[in-house]
């Protein structure tokens, strides 16, 4: 049988990237948890940051224009209705510089600056939230009331035309109105639909004052141009309009009922009276200008009489505004707190559900894992007791676990089935191969017996006969029984046996190599040397003959004849020494690793499996080796081929004999005798 043969180096890459496969599994499921956990958490947290920052940013961004609303807007109030005094008390000093206008626009210009100067004081705040249009036109509003003081100098020097002062006073009025336009336009929706009305009225009062100035430069010269009658007839319909068809219908009940007392007292019908007058006016047949009615004075007391009027419907609709921005902002900072701290429980529910989903989970894994690596240590334990013959209790080895009815709890279920059954198969496995090694066994001793047999024949016709030529084809027969019978024992000791040739006296060294050497094939090659007289105890003779015949066989057959294969026995320090040398290919220095470490932990033979295996020789030597402690390593010959040493334990190495004596047969009988054992009794011809 032949030992030597090369092994494919395929396994160990394909195992290693088993490995390295099944090591990066625990990892990407960390991984996958790691996900399912961190990426809805932060998922949540961003979602709960972002509406928390934007309801932040719109709280922020109404505060301010509430404060820019409450800090500039009132005080604007005051500007817009003393503007609109003083720019009617310049029109009548221009038109009569000597006339009673002179102290009472001095009078109204102490009003209009302390007005100015709360304007400025109370407007000058950060709101930096605010829109930027509206800060705009708060630093716009503030930068030209600074040019009253030149339009005022101009006034009081005569230089002004009424033109003149008329346009400052309107376009510095305009930008009143803008101001309050730009307020207006607040992120609340409410607010911006009353402010509307608010602004509806305050264009309205602009008409009413522009209308009121124009007529104050009107009344000394009792005339008006074309220009300006085409303006007062502007002005009067926007007014009417403004009034009946944007503020009326919008106003709230009390605001309603001031307007309508408004509307339909005596002033404002004498108001109306004269703008009926004025708009049915037109010029004469070469006059210049139009001519104005003489109602003065009658004009000038409905225009006192409705200008308070007129400003109590602006302040209730300011401080209503007002109201409503501050319950608005309120409420808008209540629904920013609720919503918040609802998306900062949610937040910690879902990071506190998915941190703990996600520890189960892997807890869970990790327990499946944990029940596979145990059934991965268990099962070649089960199979090795079962090889050993001890019995094995399935629900013992794999008790049933419980699991869950979810996914995970299928998973675990189904590994519990697959331990079950792992184990069950490796039952009915290996009582099928102790069955069938069993037979392996009866058969091989069946043969033994007849081979047995066989041999005591040859030898009792090898006594009887004394013709040389009958005598060699007995001994070429008996060596090929010997061989036959050495086959045999390897399948007894493949199917888990052990040989059955006895001895019970110690064995000369030098008989034990003969014996071997009469079990291989070209045993005339081999040349055995031993020095000395060293013995061996009588129970391990049968397995180092054994032994030794395999690696005789083994070298003869790896070696090309005619080269000689070398056999050396001697004492040392801790035993016996066998060395088998040849001078054939060798093997590599790998594969010379691999034998020696098979020889140190032999696997467990499975003639089913193993039936085509060329290496069964080296087997029987490393289980033989293995039951008897015996030493064998292979290493390279300074010849090129391999040379193996046996190394037999002290403990069998035997005393020589006291009645030892000189044996007078020749060497063939004296290996006769210890070869000559029957397959499964004691030697009929025991050495010594």
């Amino acid at each position: 049988m032949a030992l030597r043969t090369r092994v494919p180096r395929r396994q160990g890459r394909s195992a290693s990237k088993t490995f390295r496969l099944s090591s990066l599994r625990p990892n990407s499921i960390r991984t996958a948890l790691l996900i399912l956990a961190v990426v809805p958490s932060l998922a949540m947290i961003a979602l709960w940051g972002v509406s928390t920052a934007q309801w932040a940013r719109d709280w922020e961004v109404q505060k301010d224009e509430k404060a820019l609303a409450a800090r500039a807007g009132t005080p604007a109030n005051a500007v817009y209705f003393n503007l609109q005094e003083e720019r009617r008390l310049s029109a009548e000093m221009l038109a009569d510089p000597d006339g009673p206008a002179r102290a009472a626009l001095r009078e109204q210009r102490a009003r209009t600056d302390e007005a100015i100067r709360a304007f400025r004081s109370l407007s000058g705040i950060d709101a930096s939230n605010a829109p930027e249009d509206l800060r705009e036109i708060v630093e716009l509003t503030r930068s030209d009331m600074l040019r009253i003081d030149r339009i005022r100098q101009s006034v009081d020097n005569g230089v002004a035309g009424q033109a003149d002062v008329f346009r400052y006073f309107t376009e510095l009025i305009a930008v009143d109105l803008r101001l309050f336009e730009t307020l207006s336009r607040s992120q609340n929706s409410e607010v911006t639909a009353r402010a509307r009305v608010l602004i509806d009225l305050f264009w309205a009062k602009e008409m009413l004052s522009r209308e009121d100035a124009l007529l104050a430069r009107g009344w000394g010269t009792r005339r008006i141009t074309n220009g300006e009658h085409s303006n007062l007839t502007e002005w009067i319909g926007a007014q009417q309009f403004l009034l009946e068809s944007r503020i009326a219908p919008h106003l709230p009940h009390e605001d309603l009922l001031l307007y309508r007392q408004m509307t339909t007292s005596s002033h404002w019908l004498g108001k109306a009276e004269t703008e009926r007058v004025l708009l049915g006016a037109h010029s004469h047949n070469g006059s210049s200008g139009i001519p104005l009615p003489d109602s003065e004075a009658e004009w000038r007391k409905s225009v006192d009489a409705i200008t308070p009027q007129f400003q109590k419907l602006v302040m209730n609709r300011t401080i209503d505004i007002n109201r409503v921005g501050d319950e608005a902002l309120v409420s808008l900072e209540r629904r920013m707190t609720i919503v918040a701290a609802i998306g900062l429980v949610a937040v910690l529910l879902v990071v506190t559900l998915s941190l703990r989903t996600a520890s189960v989970l892997r807890r869970r894994i990790t327990s499946l894992r944990q029940e596979a690596l145990e059934l991965e240590r268990k099962l070649p334990d089960v199979v090795e007791r079962l090889r050993r013959g001890e019995a094995v209790d399935t629900e013992t080895e794999v008790p049933r676990v419980g699991h869950e009815r979810d996914e995970l709890g299928r998973l675990g279920q189904a590994l519990n089935l697959a331990g079950r059954s792992a184990v069950e198969t490796a039952v009915r496995e290996v009582e099928q191969h102790r069955g069938f090694e069993r037979l392996l066994q009866r058969i091989a001793r069946r043969t033994q017996l007849l081979i047995g047999l066989q041999m005591k024949k040859l030898d009792e016709m090898e006594r009887r006969h004394e013709d040389p030529e009958v005598l060699e084809g007995l001994f070429d027969l008996d060596h090929l029984t010997a061989r036959l019978r050495r086959y045999e024992e390897n399948l007894v000791i493949l199917g888990g046996g052990q040989p059955q040739r006895r001895w019970r006296k110690p064995v000369k060294m030098l008989d034990v190599l003969r014996a071997a050497l009469g079990e291989v094939q070209d045993y005339r090659r081999i040349q055995v040397e031993v020095e000395g007289r060293p013995w061996l105890t009588g129970r391990a003779v049968g397995p180092v003959v054994h032994v030794l015949a395999e690696l005789m066989e083994n070298a003869a057959a790896f070696s090309k004849p005619p080269t000689p294969v070398e056999v050396r026995a001697g004492m040392v320090g801790r035993g016996l020494v066998v060395e088998i040398e040849d001078r054939g290919l060798g093997m590599e220095p790998d594969e010379y690793e691999r034998v020696n470490r098979l020889i140190a932990d032999p696997p467990r033979a499975d003639m089913l499996s193993r039936a085509d295996d060329v290496r069964l020789g080296l087997y029987v030597v490393a289980r033989l080796a293995s039951g008897l402690g015996l030493g064998v390593e292979f290493r390279p010959s300074v010849f090129g081929g391999t040379r193996v040493i046996v190394h037999i334990p002290e403990e069998l190495v035997a005393d020589r004999p006291a009645d030892d004596a000189p044996r007078r047969a020749g060497a063939r009988r004296e290996a006769d005798a210890v070869r000559g054992s029957a397959a499964g009794g004691e030697s009929t011809r025991p050495a010594g």
